[in-house]
């Protein structure tokens, strides 16, 4: 069995058929799902993917590219919501998706670091892990996580150096692979995947973004996590099964809830 570690099953792109995405992601053995949220506007969202379905367990936190929508209050927001949920029965796995983004112009790069600070510091304080978005910031969100000294979790679709690689892997995090991984031009990103310790490697679509080489650009969805899966395993000389089995674990290992659903 699969876990997707990453996905934004809440998206409008799914509307119109999700039950039928749960389904396929089902079928291709994608036995859990973490759905993150990206602004407090989709908290309700995000909840009622995990009411409706077994598979999905919810996330929240703000993402970089959506700091100018959150306000001052948004941190007591998030706590208040947080302590809400993990007394309800179904209480987030992580905090996410948190980061930081110095790729895509125009969002201020110090209201993200103030942003990004004080959600790790409920990470902190709540003894939740991080769904991590780096891009073009891999220096600055090391440097914020060694200084609150979080949980641990997962540096999503992780694009780095090795260097950066053995960085996260060193703060206890593991590393999200996905669609990017597919693609023959992506020889970086695919000498990694092959060449990382397996036990720092966790999967996921990111649905319905970053879909893989086979998908053309059109719409991912949970259920290509099978491919995904097996395109690791190629790449490391590897039984499917074997991929899955420890792709599972390490994903348990960050998140108990999980267990027994892989």
């Amino acid at each position: 069995m699969l876990i997707d570690t990453h996905c934004h099953l809440d998206a409008a792109e799914f509307d119109g058929d999700r039950d039928a995405v749960i389904s396929a992601a089902t079928t291709a053995g994608v036995s859990a799902i973490i759905v993150p949220s990206v602004h407090p506007g989709n908290f309700g969202a995000v909840r009622q993917c995990s009411v409706r379905y077994a598979t999905c367990h919810p996330a929240y936190g703000i993402h970089p590219l959506y700091v100018d929508r959150a306000g001052n209050e948004f941190l007591v927001q998030l706590r208040r919501h947080l302590e809400k949920e993990l007394a309800g029965a179904h209480p987030p796995v992580a905090i996410g998706e948190i980061g930081l983004d110095f790729f895509v112009p125009g969002i201020d790069a110090a209201r993200q670091e103030e942003v990004f600070a004080g959600q790790l510091r409920l990470a902190r304080d709540f003894n939740l892990p991080v769904l991590l978005h780096v891009r073009r910031a891999v220096d600055a969100v090391l440097k914020q996580l060694r200084r609150f000294g979080v949980r641990s979790g997962i540096a999503h679709a992780f694009n780095g150096s090795r260097q950066q690689a053995d960085e996260f892997i060193g703060l206890g995090f593991r590393l999200g692979f996905g669609g990017a991984m597919t693609f023959t031009r992506a020889t970086r990103l695919r000498e990694l995947a092959a060449s990382l310790p397996l036990e720092a490697i966790v999967l996921e679509t990111d649905a319905p973004d970053i879909p893989p080489a086979w998908l053309a650009g059109g719409r991912n969805q949970p259920a290509e996590l099978a491919r995904i899966a097996a395109e690791l395993a190629t790449l490391r000389g590897m039984e499917m099964s074997a991929v899955a089995c420890a792709t599972t674990q390490n994903a348990t290992a960050l998140f108990p809830q999980l267990a027994g659903r892989g």
